[in-house]
């Protein structure tokens, strides 16, 4: 798969790219990463990228015309116009991060996993022209209800949310489907299946339609200055297990993220 990042600051990438889940997908060839900067598609030797927006305001706004060009360039074709556009590829995404765009979630980097190709947009300032949002990315994506100073912080946490959900990024393939926004009902199914259990454990049932966090984790040692590990954990019966980490599960959501089961 194949991220192409356009940003005025292409140096912010170097470090988190060189670590974990990404360098490996990198060295493995899993994903292929390529930084653009956006200011080599300027036309004056200021190399200016932004503008004062119509009808005046605050701040400075990304011009259209570099970031239009830098897409085209990368794609190795023309976008069209507003009177001949041309019909986007499918398999490719064009992704401005932007305040203003829907929120980013697990569905969401599901879907972006199967496409063969994303270019991200990095916003800065106070924005983009509006003509990029509306006629050159396919998605206008917001990590949350904040703002921040730009779109590559953003593009880096959809980069990895995604490239860890392409099979063989990890290490064991299981990790992306019982995790925090992973299918509830598909969760409790991987869990019973792998212990050769019987049926779904009630809880399962009764959360199935709703979208849960992780269940909680331990590991040794059993107790650590008074705090005991779950003895459902250590007992051996796996379908008890299953049963506990469902519960465990959905009362850590209603306990942090309520939202998630419409409480």
């Amino acid at each position: 798969m194949r991220f192409d990042l356009i940003t005025i600051f292409p140096e912010f990438f170097v470090g988190p790219l060189d670590h974990g889940i990404l360098r490996r997908a990198r060295e493995t060839g899993l994903v292929d990463v390529n930084i653009q900067d956006l200011r080599e598609f300027t036309k004056d030797r200021h190399r200016t990228v932004d503008d004062r927006p119509f009808g005046g305001g605050e701040g400075m706004v990304l011009k259209p015309a570099p970031l239009f060009e830098a897409v085209e360039s990368l794609l190795g074709h023309g976008v069209g116009d507003a009177a001949q556009p041309v019909e986007q590829d499918l398999k490719t995404a064009i992704v401005l991060l932007s305040a203003a765009g829907k929120l980013f979630d697990q569905r969401t980097a599901r879907r972006f996993a199967q496409l063969d190709r994303i270019l991200f947009i990095c916003g800065r300032y106070e924005g983009v022209d509006e003509r990029v949002a509306a006629n050159l990315a396919t998605d206008e994506i917001s990590i949350g209800n904040y703002v921040l100073s730009g779109g590559e912080l953003p593009a880096m946490l959809i980069l990895d949310s995604v490239t860890r959900l392409l099979p063989g990024a990890l290490g064991n393939e299981a990790s992306s489907q019982n995790e925090s926004f992973a299918a509830p009902m598909h969760r409790a199914e991987t869990e019973l299946a792998k212990n050769d259990s019987p049926g779904m454990p009630e809880p399962a049932q009764a959360s199935a339609a709703r979208l849960l966090l992780d269940f909680p984790h331990y590991t040794r040692p059993a107790e650590y200055r008074g705090w005991s590990v779950p003895e459902v954990l250590i007992g051996g019966n796996h379908a008890e297990v299953a049963k506990w980490r469902n519960e465990a599960a959905l009362e850590k959501t209603r306990r942090n993220r309520p939202d998630l089961l419409g409480e």
